[in-house]
């Protein structure tokens, strides 16, 4: 043991002094024409895609669930066939590793090796020294790691190659706050990656462009995700102005060319058919001055048709690309009690376990308040949540599914629930989703019309409805959750990690529901920005 020790002060050593990564040359990766759809689906997920990105860039990956920003990674490690063309001269690999479960059981030193073939342990442990993590990880059974632990090994591997360009799908899901900002300062030093996340603060720390999925284009800009809102923005706003421009202009037209046309056709019916003795100043050498008169006029109508072509032709497309969220709505219910839940020197201790899970533990959760549980991972946020769930769920109101979070543990102190407390909870588990939406609804008793309303307003393609909830992604399942959870009216809604895989388009629209409608709330969620605009009061644990 001690030889070992001894081993990584000498590696770190060499790292310090000599560096362990070289800088690769600059090099591009360009798209062209790219085209790709999933076999037995009607829509192309990319379509006549062109588009460069030079590999030294920290590049950001922007775009709603089910967009394809995934599917683009895959394609680039060469998992799918395409039409169209991906040109570069630089090797990929990809984050998250996929651990076998005859790793499970195996300490991370002992299968590095599969996981990136050349890979060497003393980067590895220097790496892992950069996101302060002791090399001792790597001698520990990998099941037997926490989240932030597993994270920071397979980043560790992942950055400890050379002239590799590095795709990261994700890295901060589950992670607790410090991992996440031991992970935003270990990203922020590195360069040559595509980052996909939707975590704002994690991207405006770590990336220098970002590469964006709108809704029918794809852009890439230098700037980090705030700087490409502020833009995006200010782009939108005008495109509205535009828009609104072009809509009046057309409605002008097409109200002069009517009248145009109107006037056309009565002129022209005047040509034959008059009385000389009610009409004796017209004769039959009129008719071709009333023809020509009727030409100009019919004329200046097909001008007009063109122009409102012109007009509609440059109307189009200007709103192609605005992010324009539907203002969701939600069904908050008013208890008789302003005090929904009330701790005193709350803790947990599992029966065989020789510490508490946390102790002298005392808050409340007024009614109005929308409070957020932040603290490392493990710290018993989950177990906390689960108790709470127990104590409700002598009420017959309590909701579906709320007594099955019941374990066995031993209470310190007091924890109580109003009486007759309705509960809304959001799992952060998605396994258990399966079937189709229709078997769904049916189960949880929710009316399948209303309810694929909220998930298309969520932005859910219509198609997705087709599928069995197990061919979504992790975004869309976590979608369908949330969407379950504001179809159901509640005094006190609970969320645990909801916005895991959810794009930034949604929190955002997520946020201004709640906002609007200052439901109770009882969060754990490690967004930075979510947390700042949401929380009324964070409990540490």
């Amino acid at each position: 043991m001690g030889i070992r020790i001894i081993w990584q002060q000498m590696i770190l050593f060499l790292c310090h002094y000599v560096g362990v990564k070289g800088e690769f040359c600059m090099a591009q990766i360009n798209v062209t024409n790219l085209t790709f759809y999933y076999e037995g689906s009607f829509d192309n997920i990319f379509e006549n895609v062109s588009f460069s990105i030079d590999t030294n860039w920290k590049l950001g990956f922007v775009g709603r669930n089910g967009k394809g920003k995934t599917t683009f990674l895959n394609l680039l490690l060469g998992k799918y066939e395409y039409k169209g063309i991906i040109s570069t001269s630089v090797v990929f690999d990809y984050f998250p590793y996929q651990i076998l479960p005859e790793n499970l059981g195996q300490c991370s030193a002992d299968f590095v090796e599969q996981l990136k073939p050349g890979c060497e342990l003393w980067r590895v442990i220097c790496e892992l020294d950069k996101l302060d993590v002791d090399a001792e990880v790597l001698y520990r059974p990998f099941e037997t790691l926490s989240h932030g632990e597993r994270t920071k090994v397979m980043l560790a591997v992942l950055f400890s190659g050379e002239n590799d360009f590095l795709l990261i799908d994700e890295p901060t899901n589950h992670l607790d706050r410090d991992s996440r900002e031991t992970v935003k300062a270990y990203l922020s030093q590195k360069k040559g990656f595509i980052l996909v996340s939707h975590d704002r603060d994690l991207l405006d720390a770590c990336i220098d462009h970002v590469l964006v999925l709108n809704r029918n284009s794809i852009e890439v800009q230098s700037g980090n995700f705030s700087s490409w809102w502020e833009n995006k923005s200010r782009k939108d706003a005008f495109s509205r102005m535009e828009n609104e421009k072009h809509r009046k202009e057309i409605q002008k037209l097409k109200q002069a060319s009517e009248q145009t046309r109107r006037w056309a056709d009565k002129n022209e019916s005047t040509k034959i058919g008059f009385d000389p003795v009610k009409e004796p100043e017209r004769c039959i050498s009129t008719r071709a001055y009333i023809g020509a008169k009727t030409k100009k006029m019919q004329s200046r109508v097909k001008q007009m048709e063109m122009r409102i072509d012109r007009e509609i032709e440059e109307k189009e497309g200007l709103l192609q690309d605005i992010e324009n969220p539907v203002d969701l709505k939600m069904f908050p219910l008013e208890h008789h009690k302003k005090t929904l839940i009330l701790a005193d020197k709350y803790g947990l201790r599992y029966p065989d376990a020789v510490s508490s899970v946390f102790s002298d533990l005392s808050f409340a959760v007024q009614q109005g308040e929308r409070v957020f549980l932040n603290g490392k991972n493990g710290c018993g946020k989950s177990s906390l949540i689960k108790a709470i769930l127990a104590k409700a769920a002598d009420s017959a109101e309590a909701g579906e599914g709320i007594g099955q979070e019941h374990v066995n543990v031993i209470e310190e102190g007091t924890l109580q629930t109003a009486s007759g407390l309705v509960i809304s909870y959001i799992n952060q588990d998605t396994s258990f989703l399966r079937g189709s939406i229709k078997e769904f609804c049916a189960n949880k008793n929710l009316e399948e019309s209303l309810f694929c309303a909220l998930l298309r307003q969520l932005d859910m393609e219509r198609v997705q409805f087709s599928k069995n909830m197990e061919e979504f992604s992790e975004g869309q399942k976590k979608k369908v959750l949330i969407a379950a959870g504001l179809m159901t009216p509640a005094h006190l809604y609970i969320w645990d990690e909801p916005l895991n895989y959810i794009d930034v388009f949604s929190r955002m629209q997520i946020e201004n529901l709640l906002l609007s409608y200052q439901p109770t709330m009882l969060v754990v969620e490690h967004d930075v920005k979510f947390r700042e605009k949401i929380a009324t009061k964070v409990i540490e644990m």
